[in-house]
């Protein structure tokens, strides 16, 4: 029934799931709102899938296509005028859906990752690709290196749109985009001679279309089609972040100081836009917010870490339950009234 089923159904399960988030959770009706901070100018980008702020480039976005000829990505001004076109050589793109971007810890260098995990038919690929290229020190049209590591998912293969790296640990996250969405993180050491595991930690919003973390590493946001939700690295719900309107929600990013999220559509001369935190989440995610002591190397890694190698808790109550079925039958309902009207 194509993209435009998905987006109805997820409209109705976004409905009821709605009632099982705490008030608390919810954004504040007085806060700022979105601003559009402009409209990509380069016609080639025609798709913008991916997203992410250079960690090095002050006031330059990358994004790319969502599925293209070639594996190709653009640095981004602040008007949407494109800096500079780069190749990636000894890469494919099969179904590109998502970037993230980190600093390599050692070097200060950034560090780009470019993630070929669109599998429309949960199942099609054997295997999904994350790509890590070094972010080049100068903007120019260019091709550059990236190395290949192959991933597949310990309870099978499934659609994904959404990569995150958390920058206090450097581990990789995958975030699927189904009605029962997961978090999936990788290998503390990635391996390229090798398959490398991608196992659950944690659960996502439904249809989720990109996820990132916080420059700070405080927290973590995952993007649907409709709205954006905040969490601690825990995975606990800090608000749910309205957002604007736009013809496919496809990318989120968070700005450089962590204090607002950017967000993008695909479409020729398609609007990035700057949605400001809630002051409260910011608060909620902050470290300074609660005062502690710096923890130790072995003692920083986030609990959605801490469960990469072992199942998470789903921790469904009752009502979590009785919402999800509700919703279920109410999507099964819209399906077979589709499906005799166009019998």
């Amino acid at each position: 029934m194509g993209d435009v089923m998905i987006r109805m159904l997820a409209a109705v399960f976004a409905a009821y799931c709605l009632a099982a988030v705490p008030a608390h959770a919810a954004a504040a009706d007085d806060d700022e709102g979105a601003e559009k901070l402009f409209t990509f100018k380069d016609p080639r980008i025609t798709e913008s899938s991916g997203l992410a702020v250079s960690p090095t480039h002050p006031g330059v976005y990358y994004t790319h296509n969502d599925s293209a000829a070639a594996p190709t990505f653009y640095a981004v001004d602040g008007q949407g005028r494109t800096k500079a076109t780069y190749r990636l050589r000894g890469a494919e793109a099969r179904d590109w859906e998502a970037m993230a971007a980190s600093k390599d810890p050692r070097t200060g260098r950034g560090v780009l990752w470019f993630a070929d995990i669109g599998d429309n038919l949960d199942g099609a690929w054997p295997d999904v690709s994350i790509y890590k290229v070094m972010e080049p020190q100068r903007l120019g049209d260019a091709t550059l290196p990236a190395v290949r590591y192959r991933f597949r998912y310990a309870d099978g293969a499934r659609n994904a749109e959404g990569i995150m790296v958390n920058p206090r640990t450097g581990r990789l996250y995958v975030v699927s985009k189904e009605f029962a969405g997961s978090v999936y993180a990788a290998p503390k050491t990635l391996r390229t001679d090798r398959t490398n595991v991608l196992r659950k930690v944690g659960s996502a919003p439904i249809m989720a279309t990109d996820a990132a973390y916080a420059p700070d590493g405080s927290s973590y946001v995952v993007r649907t089609y409709f709205s954006a939700t905040l969490y601690k690295p825990s995975g606990e719900t800090i608000a749910r972040v309205a957002m604007p309107q736009l013809e496919q929600a496809e990318s989120i990013a968070f700005t450089a100081d962590g204090t607002a999220l950017l967000t993008g559509s695909e479409g020729v001369r398609s609007p990035l836009y700057r949605v400001p935190l809630p002051a409260r989440a910011v608060a909620a995610a902050s470290p300074s917010a609660t005062p502690t002591p710096t923890p130790s190397p072995a003692k920083a890694e986030s609990s959605l870490d801490a469960q990469a190698d072992g199942p998470a808790d789903g921790g469904l109550s009752l009502k979590d339950v009785l919402i999800w079925l509700a919703a279920a039958a109410t999507a099964i309902g819209v399906i077979t009234f589709i499906a005799r009207r166009t019998a």
